[in-house]
């Protein structure tokens, strides 16, 4: 697969997940937007801009801090939102107001606000790919998971609605799936885990660039498991 002369905007990029795929963009030709909500993490991962990467920094809770760092009309033809997080939390009657909303704006609100700013110019070129990264978590609640499970059935959701929307305009829209990713956190919290089971980010990157080519063309508001061996 190639990408040579597309444009690609990686939220989350300085990330586990985002750096792997912003390399297999970058491999694959692509001039990259690397966005992350601190400057001073985005350029400890990729150092400064120029050739085919631009660093921006927005906070993706916040649609005017997006629509800053993302001038309207700028032209995107693959959007990855990768940006998210995780939180353990309580029962759902005992959860605090702020880990729900923390949940919801990192991986559903990011993904309305990064809607708002990217679509519109994707709309106006009549082609556009957008890969949104939802959890198996999404698809069934858990103990003590609850904002975070449905954080993630709320990208499923957004994922189908936009690709109802946006199908007949040229734009493909789909989301991942993945189980536990295999990044020195999760090997971390987890010390008794096999990591073999888990996902690599590099083959989530594997999957999100074939969603983003031109080889996807006919897949549209797919949810795909990407859950290794777990």
């Amino acid at each position: 697969m190639t990408f040579q002369g597309k444009t690609c905007l990686i939220t989350g990029a300085a990330g586990n997940l985002g750096r792997a795929v912003a390399g297999a963009f970058s491999a694959a030709g692509a001039s990259l937007i690397l966005l992350e909500h601190d400057d001073k993490t985005l350029r400890s991962a990729y150092g400064s801009e120029g050739g085919r990467k631009r660093l921006v920094h927005a906070d993706l809770r916040d649609a005017q801090s997006v629509a800053r760092a993302l001038p309207a009309g700028a032209r995107i033809d693959v959007l990855c939102n990768i940006a998210g997080g995780f939180r353990m939390g309580q029962p759902v009657h005992e959860m605090p107001d702020d880990t729900w909303d923390l949940m919801l704006g990192l991986n559903a609100k990011s993904v309305i606000n990064c809607a708002r700013a990217v679509v519109p110019g994707m709309l106006a070129a009549g082609y556009g790919k957008i890969v949104n990264i939802a959890a198996i978590a999404g698809l069934l609640g858990k103990a003590n998971m609850g904002a975070y499970s449905a954080s993630k059935s709320a990208v499923i959701r957004l994922t189908e609605s936009m690709s109802a929307e946006l199908r007949d305009k040229g734009i493909n829209v789909n989301c991942i799936l993945p189980s536990t990713i295999d990044t020195p956190q999760n090997r971390s919290d987890m010390p008794k885990a096999d990591p073999r089971r888990w996902v690599a980010p590099e083959a989530l990157a594997d999957v999100v660039l074939f969603l983003a080519s031109d080889s996807a063309r006919a897949i549209h508001g797919a949810a795909i498991p990407v859950s290794g061996l777990v």
